[in-house]
C-alpha cells in the first residue's frame, strides 16, 4: 500500500479512531482531535465502518465509476485485430475514430505497440552433440587494452590509457563437453583466427578430442579464403551461423559473457598484460573445477572421456 507522505490516517490509525468512538466512550469532536483529523472526517469513517465493517477503512480506488470518452471495448477489438493484421497507426485511427496518441497507449498495455511483438516469437531450438570432437564453436571478443588501471578502479578520469589499442580475444568451445580454450591475437585478421585455430585444435589435441565440425559467425576472417584452405587441409566441416542470429552460436556467446564477467572485469589489473596472465588460470578453473549448470552442475572436464577412464 502506497500512502501519501501528508496522510493523517493510515487503515490502522482509521481504526484506532473508530474503536475510541464507539468502545472508548469519546465524542466524534473529541476522537477527531486526538487523531488531529477533522469532525467530518470522524463521522466519515465511522460511517463506513458500520455500513461495510472492517474493510472499509482500506484505501478505495480514486478511479471514477464511468468515463464519457472511454473507448468501448468493441473498438479497442477492433483495433486490435487491426494492429494484429500489422495495420499502422494511422491507418487504424482513421479506421475506428480515435487519435493516434489514445490508440498507442491502448495498443502499448496490449502489447502491440512494436510489430515485433505482432508475431510470435521463435521457438529456443537447444542442441547438444552427442560426443566431445562432433562441434567447435568459435568466436571473438574485442577488448581494450591499458597501461594503467582505469577510472573505473581510480574514479579519476584523467588517468586512462589513451592509444592504447585493441587485443581480441579468439574462443573455442566443445559443443558437448563445453571444455573451453581462449587465446589472445592482436587482431580479428585471417592470419589471426588462423593461429587461433590451430592453438584450439592443439589444446584439445592433449585431451584425446579431435574436431569434425567448426561453427563460426560470419565475420571477415572466417569468410576468409585462407581459413577455408585451413579447414579444408585439416579436414574439418566448417559451418558459418545465420546473419544476425547471435543464438545459433549461443554456447560461444554465452561462455564470452562468463568469462568477461569472471575473468575480464572481475579483478583490478595493473594493465592488460597483466589480465592476459590471468587467461590460462582461470581457463583452468572453469574447466577442471567451476560447475556448469547445462551439465548437472559439473565441471566440463567430466565430460571428457578419456581423462575419466584413467
Amino acid at each position: 500500500m502506497n500512502i501519501h507522505k501528508n496522510a493523517r490516517l493510515t487503515p490502522h490509525g482509521r481504526a484506532l479512531l473508530v474503536n475510541r468512538m464507539l468502545n472508548g466512550g469519546l465524542r466524534p469532536e473529541e476522537a477527531a482531535q486526538a487523531c488531529g483529523v477533522s469532525v467530518r472526517t470522524a463521522y466519515k469513517w465511522l460511517r463506513r465502518f458500520r455500513d461495510e465493517g472492517a474493510s472499509g477503512l482500506n484505501d478505495r480506488s480514486s478511479r471514477p465509476r464511468t468515463c464519457p470518452h472511454a473507448l468501448s471495448d468493441d473498438v479497442r477489438q477492433k483495433a486490435f485485430a487491426q494492429r494484429r493484421s500489422r495495420r499502422t497507426y494511422r491507418q487504424i485511427s482513421e479506421e475506428c475514430g480515435v487519435a493516434p496518441s489514445t490508440l498507442g497507449r491502448w495498443l502499448a498495455r496490449e502489447g502491440l505497440n512494436r510489430l515485433a511483438a505482432l508475431e510470435p516469437a521463435p521457438p529456443i531450438v537447444r542442441y547438444e552433440h552427442p560426443n566431445p570432437g562432433d562441434m567447435l564453436h568459435l568466436d571473438i571478443k574485442k577488448l581494450g587494452r591499458f597501461h594503467q588501471p582505469g577510472h573505473r578502479v581510480t574514479h579519476n578520469r584523467k588517468q586512462n590509457s589513451r592509444h592504447a589499442g585493441w587485443e581480441y580475444v579468439h574462443v573455442a568451445q566443445d559443443d558437448h563437453s563445453r571444455v573451453s580454450f581462449a587465446c589472445i591475437q592482436p587482431d580479428e585478421s585471417r592470419w589471426s583466427a588462423c593461429r587461433a585455430l590451430v592453438a584450439a585444435l592443439r589444446f584439445y589435441r592433449t585431451l584425446g578430442v579431435t574436431f569434425k565440425r567448426v561453427l563460426t559467425d560470419n565475420g571477415a576472417c572466417y569468410r576468409s579464403r585462407r581459413f577455408a584452405r585451413l579447414c579444408r587441409r585439416l579436414g574439418l566441416r566448417h559451418m558459418r551461423t545465420k546473419p544476425y542470429t547471435p543464438r545459433t552460436n549461443g554456447k560461444a556467446e554465452r561462455f564470452i559473457q562468463t568469462a568477461l564477467r569472471e575473468w575480464a572485469y572481475a579483478h583490478s589489473y595493473e594493465s592488460s598484460d597483466h589480465r592476459a596472465q590471468h587467461l590460462p588460470l582461470w581457463l583452468a578453473e572453469y574447466n577442471h573445477r567451476r560447475p556448469h549448470a547445462s551439465l548437472g552442475y559439473k565441471p566440463p572436464m567430466s565430460r571428457i572421456p578419456a581423462l575419466n577412464n584413467v
